[in-house]
């Protein structure tokens, strides 16, 4: 009787065995093999390493002498290349613009935000935080995101409609955004948190004062309690040393540019510091951006495969380039770009905890490119480009508690970006993309693409 009872029991565990065997049989499992770790945690280069990935999951991850291949993976041998984690852009814009027009009303859609997100992959970006200028449609690709987690782009985070103050400076035409009163912004946060919003932004300025009025602190403040309460980080656009100074006293968690009317005081930064306010993106290669009637890299591959001809030709109008040259702000650009790049170095080496963020997508700001501008301009600032690199993976991710990102650690997603030079040695390598992977999956670089021409119009990747 209980020989009867225990066979068909015996036989249930056999083909249960036989089941996980057959299911890890059909894992997609890869390994990558002796490289030159960079992990995101800001942990010193460690050669000879080696990272198994199953489904898109790093399962192992270590020196390269006790890495286990599992029977039947997929071997890749590294030997003289870098990986890191997949660059994150803490500040982006989506689907605002075709080449460099800009209307929200005209080009804002589903298929324009992914087709951007891929975009930003190909360059290595395989993170970004969209910050205040979306509609609703990010929701349902952000959402759709999550739910197939095993994507073929760059992950997105939004602050979906960031609150803007009724005549002031912020939002995007075309998308209603504006507060009049602190029941309107409380309201406002609200909606957007039961949206699906990450996090909140809210814009303090006055257009190097062209507008009247700055979002004043009984709009700002409420605008952050309303989104602590809900359980959000609150974040500002900034300007001025004096809005900072008081978002700080109102608990803001982070500030989305650098402080560019002056210089920075010690007593922010001691403020800031005690309060762990994040300078989580200075924007420099915004800035930048700013201070050119053309810009300096248009005809470097890097860049010109990832816009179209087109694009290329309206940047070198010279009537656009003669507009820009007699615009009303053009002279005070440089200022304000040299204001930010020594507050910015002023602040990593008080101990402010910073990101990496590059305000790209508005017109003419560039997806993708514009991280690896960033990297380059914040180590002409004052930090190293270990630290610069670690700004921009491990530290971004923790911001919004992001625990699947950021650093090469089991049990995250293997969002990585392989690189063939060293770019502890100097941050242009960066730029020496030789794979990208999303989720585990290889995706298109940006030295495998050409827009807007035939596949092979671009010629061939440096070697």
């Amino acid at each position: 009787m209980r020989r009867s009872q225990l066979r068909p029991v015996g036989m249930i565990a056999v083909a249960v065995t036989l089941c996980m065997a057959q299911a890890t049989a059909r894992a997609e499992t890869v390994v990558l093999e002796h490289f030159t770790l960079i992990d995101g945690k800001g942990s010193v280069p460690q050669r000879d390493r080696s990272l198994v990935m199953v489904d898109g999951r790093i399962t192992q991850v270590g020196p390269a002498s006790r890495i286990r291949a599992p029977r039947g993976a997929k071997r890749e041998n590294l030997r003289g290349a870098f990986v890191m984690p997949g660059l994150i852009d803490a500040h982006v814009h989506l689907g605002l613009v075709d080449g460099i027009d800009q209307n929200f009303t005209k080009y804002y859609d589903g298929d324009n935000i992914e087709q951007q997100l891929k975009l930003y992959a190909a360059y290595g970006v395989t993170s970004v935080y969209t910050l205040g200028t979306d509609g609703d449609d990010i929701h349902r690709v952000i959402a759709d995101q999550r739910r197939i987690g095993r994507i073929d782009s760059a992950r997105a985070f939004t602050s979906g409609r960031g609150v803007v103050f009724k005549g002031s400076y912020g939002g995007v035409p075309g998308l209603e955004q504006s507060v009049a009163t602190p029941a309107e912004a409380q309201a406002m946060v609200q909606r957007e948190v039961a949206k699906g919003d990450d996090f909140v932004k809210l814009w303090v300025d006055d257009e190097f004062g062209d507008l009247a009025d700055r979002m004043p602190n009984s709009i700002s403040k409420p605008t952050i309690d309303t989104a602590h309460q809900l359980g959000k980080k609150a974040v500002a656009h900034i300007f001025y040393h004096d809005n900072a100074t008081a978002l700080v006293g109102q608990d803001v968690d982070g500030f989305m540019h650098q402080v560019r009317d002056r210089a920075v005081d010690p007593a922010l930064l001691t403020s800031m510091k005690a309060k762990d306010v994040w300078q989580i993106a200075s924007t420099l290669s915004r800035e930048a951006s700013f201070t050119y009637k053309l810009l300096p890299f248009v005809d470097e591959p890097f860049f010109s495969r990832g816009v179209a001809p087109a694009t290329i030709a309206a940047l070198k109008s010279p009537e656009r380039q003669q507009r820009l040259a007699t615009g009303k702000h053009f002279a005070k650009y440089p200022a304000a770009l040299r204001n930010a790049s020594a507050n910015f170095g002023t602040m990593a080496k008080a101990g402010v905890t910073y990101g990496m963020g590059t305000d790209s997508g508005p017109t003419a700001r560039f997806p993708g490119y514009f991280a690896h501008w960033e990297l380059e301009l914040m180590v002409k600032a004052g930090v190293t480009p270990l630290q610069a690199l670690t700004a921009a993976t491990g530290t971004n991710a923790r911001f919004l508690d992001a625990r699947d990102i950021g650093t090469v650690e089991k049990g995250k997603w293997a969002d990585l970006l392989v690189l063939n030079r060293d770019p502890t040695a100097d941050i242009r390598n960066t730029r020496a993309i030789r794979t990208v992977y999303v989720a585990g999956r290889k995706l298109p670089t940006i030295w495998q693409t050409c827009v807007g021409r035939p596949a092979d119009a671009c010629g061939e990747a440096p070697k």
